[in-house]
């Protein structure tokens, strides 16, 4: 195993937790220390792990081997390239960032310095998720042609007025596209491939009143395979419906996943593969109440745990994890281009991270 990994977790907001429990957890791993803007946050944080409360200028101080970002999105950019220029491997929570000429400045500061950059979009360990990845790689779905996500949640205006930073295009960088919808188009980028064009159109339905930004959202996008498919979301609903994934291949067979309440592990609900059994639903037809964002993200706990195991595995054996900054910084190009298109009012190109780099 070698030595053992020293990791902090600088933000220590709702889904910090999750990155602490797995360092704590994980043999070969000691969680030593935890930042905050906050530093009675960061002390309260600390103790529930067994680590040491640090303030922002000391943690890098510590021997760190690797650290995780739950800050703010717009902030990412700042801690990434300061832990990179510290020698730190960096896990950075999603979206990678809130444009694409921060991800690439994220991107090109990690790989001058020889760190390890990866992006927690933690669905893709899903067992369902990796299933349909890997009938697109056998051959059994074909080259996909046809792709869907539905992103349809629940949010309580609360949730975008608890914290000052939540709702603004400045501090947020969008609404349900940019904080929820993203692990959904990775998914969508990850089995479709390279997207290369966006038409979208967003609204604030709901919760027009506390925030800027979208809380509903369409847009159809067209890849470089010929491929198509189309996104929906929304925080509107009451109550939320889950999110869904589902491809179609060129062999005219199809697949899908579906969440569940969201945070729970997703299913397979259509298996429509010639010669194969089909799928039945295994969600049964009642709705339950909307969960609270504490549950929703300790449900999701376990896929935290495994790709930050996955993560800690590759700063080890110097090999790039499952999801990198260059992969992460797919999905939001996508989003860049959705938002650019209902802002224009047209189909917007999908840009991508080698031209903000030579930008």
């Amino acid at each position: 195993m070698g030595r053992v990994l020293r990791a902090g977790v600088i933000g220590c907001g709702n889904v910090a937790d999750n990155h602490a429990a797995a360092y704590r957890d994980l043999p070969g791993v000691e969680l030593v220390a935890c930042s905050d803007v906050d530093p009675a946050r960061a002390t309260r944080f600390a103790g529930r792990y067994g680590a040491a409360a640090s303030g922002p200028d000391d943690l890098f101080e510590l021997g760190l081997d690797l650290v995780s970002v739950c800050t703010p999105h717009p902030t990412h950019e700042a801690v990434v390239t300061r832990a990179a220029a510290h020698g730190v491997h960096v896990l950075c929570e999603k979206p990678i960032a809130t444009e694409l000429g921060a991800a690439a400045r994220m991107v090109a500061a990690c790989e001058a310095a020889g760190v390890t950059l990866g992006v927690a979009f933690q669905r893709r360990f899903w067992p369902a998720a990796r299933r349909i990845r890997t009938a697109i790689d056998d051959g059994t779905l074909g080259t996909p042609v046809l792709g869907h996500t539905s992103v349809l949640l629940h949010r309580d205006t609360s949730y975008y007025t608890a914290d000052a930073w939540r709702g603004t295009w400045e501090t947020d960088g969008g609404g349900v596209l940019m904080t929820q919808a993203v692990h959904n188009v990775d998914l969508l980028q990850w089995y479709m491939g390279e997207a290369v064009e966006v038409a979208a159109a967003h609204a604030a339905f709901k919760h027009g009143d506390a925030m800027e930004v979208e809380d509903t959202a369409v847009a159809t996008v067209r890849f470089a395979s010929g491929g198509l498919a189309t996104i929906a979301a929304s925080t509107a609903l009451t109550p939320g419906l889950g999110t869904r994934v589902q491809i179609t291949g060129r062999t005219g067979a199809t697949a899908g996943l579906a969440e569940y309440p969201e945070g729970s592990e997703a299913r397979i609900d259509v298996w429509a593969v010639p010669g194969a059994e089909a799928a039945v639903s295994p969600f049964g037809t009642g709705l339950t109440a909307d969960l609270p964002l504490s549950r929703i993200n300790g449900a999701l706990a376990p896929f935290h745990a495994l790709l930050i195991a996955d993560f800690a595995d590759a700063v080890r054996g110097s090999r790039e994890p499952a999801v990198t900054g260059r992969e992460a910084a797919r999905s939001l190009a996508v989003l860049s281009a959705a938002y650019a298109s209902a802002a224009s009012g047209r189909p917007e190109a999908v840009p991508t991270l080698n031209e903000e780099t030579t930008s």
